[in-house]
């Protein structure tokens, strides 16, 4: 390994914590060399819980055995749960079992198809993984229970495979992964009447959601997607404390507290046209729609308001035709950075209710030039020098040395930030965001005794029309970008998301800037 790899990697362990390590080593000898396995002699007792409709799964399964995911589809002869054609999301997704509650999916074939995964389980590879194993867990019991299910050879693999997970918690991983764990467990407990597993779950519920939701109420690792995916989770364990008297204690009260956190910060953020940034790891057609989220938690009977967006490192300027938000956050979530990008000051425009300027999102989780592409700098709405990433993204989640705010000031009308980024090739980028009545305007300056090549991009959706006249750039005959300090201008085209493996083409304006540039977003007020 060349000596520039080393220290890549350096700069990536560095930020791990050291439980992380102890538990890669700890489950690669138990499950590799010594090959512990469990012993399934455990016995299990099963008590009646009541459960309501929550939130329905999207469709992803068609009669005879046709299955679509991440925009793939693919019909089965005989199910292959292993199948590897379309990556191992893919993979997952098929071991998710989100398909059983789906409003299409009938009770008999319902249990057709987890008969078929119980007869196959000796074969499986990425479903006994624990974040499949997490979320199969609930969607098997959500369905059972929703049909009043009594079948005694699906408790016996249900039951099996809740203590596999128990016992092979990621604590190597944390964030979002254990989170899944824990709320697979604290259903299971439910279900099987189970104390052991109850006490874990809520253990690390009660640890991991003060640790791993800000002051503001969004998810440290700051994508809105696994915001709204966590939240979703949050209120069905809401749904099912409150419906079963089987413990009186506090969980529930702290769960609430939690939910009405994060639907805060969720409704903050959200555009008025009920749509959500598409920051860091998000994209379309994974989560429902904020209206079906924000109407399960008032079924629950949780109240909420707006948050003041803090921790996250968000902003969001509104007036009656503009919507403005900035991203001048850190990687809150240190240890576990994989669904973060190299983006900082990035920020989205929407005008009369309607995106104009953009992040791309994301389209993909395979290891391959799309990720590395959709997690760089060049691709958000920010500056790029010498055409380097202002954090170290690598592989498909990693980041080695991180962007950091280093400097912060901010009123009603302007922010000013710096980000020491680029501090490893002598740079600092310092951007200024003003807002008056008619217009944005955004100043960069870059520090440096040294000359840069310095880019400016600006991603547009693919609804817009762009016109570029010198150094001015002209949006549906109603919005001007007017640039000082550039050199030039290039109009290109981009890949825009609209979900997993699903682009459509759009426009996107790169700028050779100085060290100093200026941009004018003007709109007719």
């Amino acid at each position: 390994m060349d000596r520039s790899k080393v220290i890549l990697l350096f700069n990536t362990l560095k930020y791990l914590r050291l439980k992380q390590f102890y538990y890669r080593i700890y489950y690669f000898l138990k499950n590799k060399i010594f090959k512990i396995k469990l012993n399934n002699t455990i016995p299990y007792y099963k008590q009646r819980i009541n459960w309501h409709k929550s939130i329905q799964a999207f469709r992803c399964y068609d009669s005879k055995n046709i299955f679509t995911f991440l925009n793939l589809n693919h019909k089965f002869e005989n199910i292959n749960w292993n199948y590897p054609n379309y990556g191992k999301l893919w993979t997952y997704n098929l071991n998710y079992f989100d398909f059983l509650n789906q409003t299409e999916m009938s009770k008999e074939e319902g249990i057709t198809l987890i008969y078929d995964y119980i007869d196959n389980e000796y074969e499986l590879i990425d479903g006994l993984e624990p974040y499949p194993t997490s979320l199969r867990i609930i969607n098997w019991i959500k369905f059972i229970l929703k049909h009043n299910i009594d079948d005694d050879k699906i408790d016996k693999i249900l039951f099996k495979h809740l203590f596999i997970l128990k016992n092979n918690l990621e604590y190597h991983l944390l964030g979002n992964h254990l989170l899944e764990n824990a709320f697979a467990l604290l259903f299971g407990s439910y279900y099987f009447n189970n104390k052991l597993t109850y006490d874990i779950s809520k253990k690390i519920l009660e640890k991991e959601l003060v640790e791993q939701i800000l002051n503001d109420g969004a998810h440290f690792e700051l994508s809105p997607m696994y915001h709204q995916i966590l939240l979703i989770k949050v209120l069905d364990c809401i749904q099912l404390i409150q419906n079963n008297n089987w413990k009186n204690d506090n969980l529930n009260i702290f769960m609430k507290n939690k939910a009405i956190h994060m639907l805060g910060w969720l409704d903050s953020i959200a555009y008025k046209n009920n749509s959500i940034p598409n920051l860091n790891d998000s994209t379309y057609n994974v989560v429902p729609s904020l209206d079906e989220i924000f109407k399960y938690a008032r079924s629950l009977n949780i109240k909420w308001k707006k948050n003041n967006l803090s921790g996250s490192g968000f902003r969001k300027w509104s007036n009656k035709k503009t919507e403005f938000f900035i991203d001048i956050s850190n990687i809150c979530s240190e240890y576990i950075p994989g669904h973060s990008h190299a983006d900082t000051f990035n920020f989205e425009f929407y005008y009369k209710e309607k995106p104009i300027i953009v992040d791309l999102g994301i389209s993909t989780y395979e290891k391959n030039s799309i990720r590395k592409l959709e997690r760089s700098t060049i691709s958000h709405n920010t500056i790029c020098v010498d055409e380097k990433n202002s954090s170290e993204i690598w592989g498909v989640f990693r980041i080695a040395r991180r962007a950091k705010i280093i400097n912060l000031k901010e009123d009603k009308n302007k922010i000013t930030a710096t980000h020491n980024g680029y501090k490893r090739i002598g740079v600092l980028h310092t951007r200024i965001f003003k807002r008056l009545d008619d217009k944005f305007i955004i100043e960069d300056k870059i520090e440096s005794n040294n000359s840069h090549k310095i880019e400016s991009c600006l991603h547009f959706h693919p609804n817009c029309k762009i016109n570029i006249n010198k150094n001015k750039i002209n949006i549906d005959k109603e919005i001007t970008i007017l640039y000082t300090g550039c050199k030039k201008l290039f109009l290109e085209q981009y890949n825009y998301s609209l979900g997993f493996n699903k682009t459509v083409k759009a426009f996107k304006v790169r700028a050779l800037i100085e060290k100093e540039a200026t941009m004018e977003i003007c709109y007719e007020n």
